[in-house]
């Protein structure tokens, strides 16, 4: 679905202003030089007016020309236009710099925000749709942003210098000339109004192309295996076609504006021209006054055709921008204030009548009641969508509760902060993740201190040290497509990746739905070594691998149905006792 944009193009453009303030003194400087440059341009054609006048004298009055007075006017015109071009050349090298900083800050930005917002941002924007954000649309600004800008300011600054000079030269011809322009810009304006709104959808669209994609790619085996290529083309084709139409508008409304210019600048040449014969004609103006205007008027109507043009790449930069600024402004997890860092615990948990939901005012977990003693193995038991993967999310801090509270050892999880609760816990989950790297520092993933010798013993508890081994480079062997490790190898991977993080507490998600029966034996048996000495939480749909959890929690219903044993359970014969039956 298409997500449009709450910003206006001068919103967008404003915001995109402001995100430039470290860098206001270097673009006074682009604009002073910008002026510099184009003023000593401007200078040109008054001195070739001057040299016209004298050579036109000369000739009218049969005497020979003044060449040293015309040589000092063509120094003076090299001098003039090699300034013009180190100060034009100056401005460009600024503003490369300027634009670069700037969207290096930007994606810099985005990623510390990624970090930032909770996990339910992601609940309901695709992967592809942020990872556009931090590559096009940041992309889109650097490149347009730095084009419009040069064209815009140097483009200003010579209609302004152009029509002061037009009025020194002739005040009749210039009024002349600007007669029209007030036409052209009324009709950008117009132009621009009706265009912007397709800018803006075409960056949407590349969004959720880029979203399309990724879905496709990450699931490229489940689609193939229910032969729906067919689908996800059409899906693709639709939201590819409507971004045609999007790029099609966008780009034909912009590319007439250019155009548009021209031609009222070329229609403003032709009316200088007759006007100017004229005047000449009756005496009331000099063939040299004529020359330089004529070079004016030129130098007058290019920019108009170069600000139409930047007017254009300005609307993608607002519509980029948009997007951009739309993401960094999403709402944060709430800021932290300084809390207690816990540390050595013993491992008790406590759940006081947790209340908690995704939506407001549809709670998932409803009044969760629950103690877990230090040490213990929890099993959580539930039919999908009851609120198990949803409380250990909790227990994480990845969502804050909304009533209720948790306790590790007798200490709100309110009152530590998220990375001290993340510190306290070790996770495996049914979904393994992997980098590419070394297996060694897929293992030791941001745990400090850790030698290979350590990740060595880790493996060899876990079963994974023989087919390490077997690998050319061993525990050095580079992750990537070339290398294919099993589902079941995965798991025992990410198992040694929490045992060398070595928590107190430790959370198991379905770490053995994917994988054969003989494979379940083997990571179950990693699993109950990883978790001795620790509190652990076993989210389990196969009940075999719990059997021997010292506590069964039943969650129906968004709380605690039932516990105790396994042998308890089944002496109650209730929920548990009926989905073990299912199974055996």
């Amino acid at each position: 679905m298409e997500r449009k944009s709450k910003y206006s193009f001068g919103e967008s453009i404003g915001k995109f202003i402001k995100y430039l303030k470290p860098y206001y003194v270097w673009l006074v400087l682009a604009i002073v030089f910008a002026i510099g440059g184009t003023v000593c341009s401007i200078i040109g054609p008054n001195k070739i007016g001057e040299m016209t006048n004298l050579i036109e004298q000369a000739v009218l009055a049969g005497t020979a020309i003044d060449l040293v007075a015309v040589g000092k006017i063509g120094i003076l015109l090299v001098v003039l236009y090699s300034i013009s071009v180190v100060l034009s050349y100056l401005q460009g090298l600024i503003m490369t710099e300027v634009v670069q900083r700037s969207t290096k800050k930007m994606r810099t930005d985005i990623y510390a925000k990624i970090n930032r917002l909770p996990l339910k941002y992601y609940d309901s924007h695709t992967f592809g749709d942020t990872l556009s954000r931090v590559t096009n649309d940041v992309d889109t600004i650097g490149l347009s942003f730095n084009q419009a800008t040069v064209m815009l300011i140097s483009g200003i600054t010579l209609i302004v210098g152009a029509t002061i000079m037009m009025f020194i030269t002739a005040w009749q011809l210039a009024l002349v000339a600007l007669v029209c322009v007030p036409i052209g810009f009324g009709l950008m304006a117009l132009v621009l109004k009706f265009s912007q709104k397709y800018f803006t959808s075409q960056q949407a669209q590349i969004g959720e192309i880029n979203g399309i994609v990724e879905e496709t790619y990450s699931g490229h085996n489940v689609v193939t295996a229910f032969n729906a290529q067919a689908k996800m083309n059409g899906k693709f084709k639709a939201t590819n076609s409507k971004l045609y139409k999007s790029q099609y508008k966008s780009q034909f409304l912009s590319g007439i504006m250019m155009p548009i210019m021209q031609f009222i600048g070329n229609l403003g040449y032709v009316a200088v021209c007759i006007v100017g014969g004229v005047l000449y004609l009756n005496g009331e103006i000099e063939i040299g006054a004529i020359v330089s205007f004529i070079i004016y008027i030129k130098i007058f109507t290019q920019p108009l055709a170069t600000i139409a043009q930047s007017v254009s790449s300005m609307q993608s930069v607002a519509a980029a921008s948009g997007r951009v600024f739309e993401f960094l402004e999403e709402k944060e997890m709430p800021t932290e204030q300084p809390k207690l860092n816990l540390a050595n615990i013993k491992g008790d948990v406590k759940f006081e009548n947790v209340e908690f939901g995704y939506i407001k005012n549809k709670m998932v977990i409803k009044g969760f009641t629950a103690h877990a003693l230090p040490r213990q193995k929890i099993a959580l038991v539930a039919p999908t969508g009851a609120g198990k993967t949803t409380l250990v999310n909790l227990l994480m801090k990845f969502y804050d509760i909304d009533g209720g509270d948790i306790k590790i050892d007798d200490v709100s999880i309110k009152d530590i902060s998220r990375a001290n609760a993340h510190q306290l816990f070790g996770m495996v989950l049914q979904d393994t993740w992997q980098f590419e790297g070394t297996i060694y520092e897929n293992i030791a993933f941001n745990t400090p201190n850790v030698t290979k010798q350590d990740v060595e013993d880790v493996c060899k508890r876990v079963g994974l040290d023989h087919y390490i081994r077997t690998l050319p480079e061993g525990y050095d062997t580079l992750l990537d497509d070339t290398v294919s490790l099993s589902a079941g190898q995965k798991q025992l991977l990410t198992i040694a990746r929490a045992m060398v993080h070595n928590a107190p507490l430790l959370i198991l998600d379905e770490a053995t739905s994917s994988v054969d029966t003989r494979t379940e034996i083997i990571i179950a048996n990693a699993m109950d070594e990883l978790s001795k000495g620790k509190t652990s939480f076993v989210i389990a749909h196969r009940l075999s691998t719990i059997k021997n959890a010292d506590q069964i929690w039943v969650m129906e219903d968004g709380k605690v149905a039932e516990s105790g044993t396994h042998e308890e359970l089944l002496k109650l014969n209730g929920r548990y006792a009926e989905l073990y039956n299912s199974q055996f």
